[in-house]
């Protein structure tokens, strides 16, 4: 028997298209925004929720555009509301999985399914975020993820994945509580990541600076 093909179509906000340009088109919208260190207060406590007066708003879409324009600029895959001082449980993704399926959207409101250890089982990899600017570490991740939530519109969203995507949504819904991938290291790995943090922002950050230039003389 042939193993099962893949569709490799992008998936946007989970739902497969048949072409889909090298950037979301919110990113052409949008402007670059200063991503938030760790220490920041907003960064380590839980987020609001988005209510429902703020949906389909024009400041809720404009995030949105400034966010994806934001991740691209600091290389990112993923970038929460609160990277970028905002107090709301949103985030934004670009994410490929481990079968190279590329996933782009965002998740208001996110809440992760519960976990089960016998069908789905830890996987670790090397993890990094944009607001650790620079190193990466070893941690557990769920293989496969699944999360509830909602459009900007305010329609229902169930967004799944494998994988490096996995890790994504489990690691961009965590920031809208408040935790950071460090916060799940142990003490010494967490120091160790601090230190090589505070080693390597500068070049970080000014990679991102010309990266930024970069996307907005582009879309000048």
């Amino acid at each position: 028997m042939s193993e099962q093909s893949i569709d490799t179509r992008v998936r946007v906000q989970g739902e497969p298209v048949d072409s889909y340009p090298e950037m979301a088109p919110e990113a052409g919208r949008g402007t670059v925004l200063r991503i938030a260190a760790v220490g920041e207060d907003v960064l380590h406590r839980r987020n609001k929720d988005v209510e429902p007066a703020q949906f389909g708003t024009p400041e809720l879409s404009a995030l949105i555009d400034n966010m994806f324009l934001t991740m691209y600029a600091a290389e990112g895959v993923g970038l929460a509301g609160n990277q970028v001082g905002e107090d709301l449980r949103i985030f934004v993704y670009d994410c490929p999985d481990d079968d190279g399926v590329r996933h782009v959207g965002h998740v208001i409101n996110p809440v992760l399914d519960e976990r089960d250890p016998d069908q789905t089982p830890l996987v670790v990899e090397n993890e990094g975020c944009l607001s650790v600017p620079g190193p990466h570490a070893e941690l557990p991740r769920a293989k496969h993820a699944v999360v509830r939530g909602f459009d900007k519109d305010g329609r229902p969203l169930v967004v799944e994945g494998t994988g490096y995507f996995a890790r994504c949504l489990q690691h961009e819904t965590d920031h809208t509580y408040g935790r950071l991938y460090i916060d799940r290291l142990a003490a010494r790995a967490r120091k160790k990541v601090l230190k090589q943090m505070n080693e390597m922002a500068n070049d970080v950050f000014a990679r991102r600076e010309a990266n930024a230039a970069q996307l907005t003389d582009a879309s000048s």
